[in-house]
């Protein structure tokens, strides 16, 4: 029987089937886990199923989830209106050599809906997504370097991971930030073709510029990196990175994988960025594999093959699959501009009611984010970029402890504290979360980092 948990965390978690699984998994994958991004505390939480805000474990706990694996799920979890249209479709077939009209209506709403497309090519993934809109930047111009922010996270294609895991050894002068390679054996060939920037740094990038923009393809934006601090940008910041890379005749991508769920537009669009052009993912596949790379006709163009091999060729066995554009698209429609603004207004009373809780007590805490998205930082100050958000050990201690206190209060906060929020979640659900930091704030470890502070 399901023993289901409340807020006042007054029962123990019961962990013994995830220890079981987990135990079973480390004999067969490296580490135990799939994903480098699964959480232990100290095992994984193996997961029994989803019902709309919350997951249930394999030893009957239930959780508020603040993950939606990785932002992906914005109507939570078993939304049954893709789940009944997927139903339908498993019995007319999965994937297909060729074309349906399922991926015409998913593209239509996309063109529809976000300005900077007009045309748009599907693959599995958003690693997929950067990797190709970084290639169509290439082909279009003839040039093969980037531009990117340090520390923020676009995949796992070698020259977007430069320079998204730096380290205060290893990131250099911040005028000149290091591309470093995100792993031993990466060509050092990579680095050479890729020059960094810092977030909200207006002279960084007319500087960087200079040096490289004439043998630049793109400039890669994400315009609020979660990884990098989940930090508003600064009107002024994109108007000069619109502006250098107009001057240098490079491409402008936004990688909206995750930031696609900040407004009905996108986040490009809420921010006043027009992008040439743009990567999606995440919440435009229903909770199935999805990726997305679109942008103007004639940027895109370099995959067309109408006239012989295209500039840039693009297959995948799964991309456009039926079963992804179904699902993505029957999500997507319930999105609609209302359905976005009240997940803003409840993103907003989260925000709000973690930062009174952090001024009633003036503990050492700040808090950033937007739409349905926030991340809580264990700095007095806000952080303005990677830099001067990168956690010492006693933050990613105090962090660590967060994200446990939270677990025994029946909540998954990730734990970088960085959380997002979906259409199944309620008033309550939202007061829980407040509550529970608020909570937070007055055990002895909290109170501990305070005083050291």
């Amino acid at each position: 029987m399901l023993h289901t948990r409340d807020i006042s965390g007054d029962r123990p978690l019961s962990r013994a089937r995830s220890h079981h699984f987990f135990n079973r998994g480390r004999k067969i994958f490296p580490s135990g886990v799939t994903r480098v991004t699964v959480e232990r505390q100290p095992v994984p939480v193996y997961i029994a199923r989803g019902e709309g805000a919350y997951v249930l474990d394999v030893d009957g706990n239930r959780f508020l989830d603040l993950n939606n694996n990785f932002t992906t799920l914005i109507h939570g979890h078993g939304f049954l209106p893709v789940a009944d249209a997927v139903a339908d479709l498993l019995h007319r077939g999965t994937c297909f050599s060729n074309p349906t009209e399922h991926e015409i209506d998913l593209a239509e709403l996309l063109a529809e809906r976000i300005p900077a497309i007009e045309h748009v090519r599907f693959v599995n993934s958003g690693t997929e997504a950067v990797m190709f809109a970084i290639k169509a930047a290439r082909a279009f111009t003839g040039r093969t370097g980037i531009v990117r922010v340090e520390g923020a996270y676009h995949g796992a294609y070698d020259w977007a991971e430069a320079g998204q895991a730096s380290s205060p050894t290893r990131w250099g002068d911040g005028s000149r930030p290091n591309a470093i390679p995100a792993y031993r054996g990466t060509p050092p060939s990579v680095a050479d073709d890729v020059a960094v920037i810092r977030f909200n740094d207006v002279e960084g990038i007319e500087r960087r510029m200079a040096d490289v923009g004439a043998r630049t393809a793109c400039v890669l934006i994400d315009p609020m990196p979660s990884r990098a601090g989940l930090i508003e940008p600064k009107a002024d910041f994109l108007q000069a990175l619109q502006a250098a890379a107009h001057k240098h005749g490079v491409l402008l991508v936004a990688d909206e994988v995750l930031n696609l769920r900040q407004s009905y537009r996108g986040a490009s669009a809420r921010y006043g960025l027009e992008p040439d052009l743009i990567a999606c993912g995440k919440i435009i596949g229903g909770g199935f594999p999805v990726g997305a790379v679109g942008g103007r006709a004639n940027v895109m163009s370099v995959f067309a093959n109408d006239k012989g091999k295209p500039l840039l060729p693009q297959g995948g066995t799964f991309s456009a699959n039926p079963v992804s554009m179904v699902a993505g698209r029957v999500a997507m429609e319930a999105m609609t501009e209302e359905a976005f603004h009240g997940l803003e207004r409840l993103g907003d009373n989260v925000r709000s009611g973690l930062q009174n809780a952090i001024d009633r007590t003036g503990a050492p805490f700040s808090v950033s984010g937007a739409a349905s998205l926030f991340r809580i930082h264990p700095k007095k100050q806000a952080p303005s970029d990677y830099r001067s958000g990168y956690p010492t050990q006693a933050e990613n201690d105090i962090n660590t402890a967060l994200s446990d206190y939270f677990l025994h209060r029946g909540i998954l906060l990730p734990n970088g504290a960085a959380a997002c929020l979906s259409t199944a979640m309620t008033a309550y659900d939202a007061d829980a979360v407040v509550t529970t930091f608020s909570d937070f704030l007055s055990t002895p470890a909290a109170q501990e980092f305070e005083a050291s502070r």
